[in-house]
């Protein structure tokens, strides 16, 4: 079941003309958000900050406004059966909405953490990094080979090796009494799970630090995690670098500070 140009459909197919720039080129615009009580108003969901980046990456590409009303209709009904929703805009403005459940080992993720893989060289990038486009085929690539390697996720990295972002999420780690983040210079996704850590944690405790993620720097954190919309922030037990591994306490008690953004509201 899914909601396309202002209709639901119970199939799972959508029909797509063979010159159609979605399709030829990834020419879409989406957003994946976490409805939380099933509620667009909950603030956790953030129902408008999604919207608004959408509005905002049209905007830049000079692509049409999809008609909201039957946006925000479709991802009403579909919030009613699936905890996690897609929403892509394609070129002329029809609004795309999927929907999925959350990965059924989460808490266990987020508790005993992940093992991640490093990728070896920049080819694997997202297309055009600071805005949520179709064309995730970089990404795609490196989650790939990660997997095929018995890891949950992958890093990327610029052509000078710095670390930028795993796949699907925004990075985080803790030393000497802060949490850091990459700069946003770094041309990552300026994702809404990270600045609505940064907003939480400059209200509550005290600003996180966003620094370039050398070899040097990454070497003397105490714990590395990510971030995004659905998994919340998930930490990493090891992370796979050029057949050296790096170790890291996924229960470490600075992780709390971040996991309690989530369940205050």
């Amino acid at each position: 079941m899914f909601w396309y140009s202002g209709s639901l459909h119970q199939e799972d197919t959508i029909s797509l003309s063979i010159r159609d720039p979605a399709l030829l080129y990834g020419a879409t615009v989406f957003t994946t958000l976490r409805i939380y009580q099933k509620l667009l108003e909950h603030p956790l969901t953030q129902w408008q900050a999604h919207c608004n980046r959408l509005s905002q990456t049209l905007e830049s590409f000079a692509w049409q406004d999809p008609n909201w009303d039957h946006l925000h209709q479709g991802t009403e009904l579909l919030a009613q059966d699936y905890p996690v929703l897609r929403i892509a805009i394609f070129p002329d403005g029809r609004e795309w909405i999927t929907g999925r459940t959350l990965p059924t080992n989460l808490l266990e993720m987020q508790v005993e953490g992940i093992k991640g893989w490093v990728s070896k060289q920049p080819l694997y990038c997202r297309s055009l990094a600071h805005y949520k486009t179709g064309n995730y085929l970089g990404a795609w690539l490196a989650l790939q080979q990660a997997q095929g390697q018995g890891k949950r996720e992958a890093i990327l990295i610029n052509s000078q090796g710095n670390w930028l972002e795993t796949t699907t999420g925004n990075l985080w780690g803790w030393k000497d009494g802060f949490w850091y983040t990459p700069p946003l210079t770094e041309d990552i996704l300026p994702g809404l799970a990270r600045s609505y850590l940064i907003d939480y944690l400059s209200l509550c405790y005290f600003p996180p630090k966003e620094v370039v993620w050398t070899s040097d720097f990454i070497k003397s954190l105490e714990v590395i995690a990510y971030s995004n919309s659905v998994v919340e922030i998930v930490p990493f037990q090891s992370i796979e670098i050029e057949q050296e591994i790096l170790q890291f306490n996924a229960q470490h008690p600075a992780l709390k500070l971040l996991q309690e953004c989530y369940k205050d509201l």
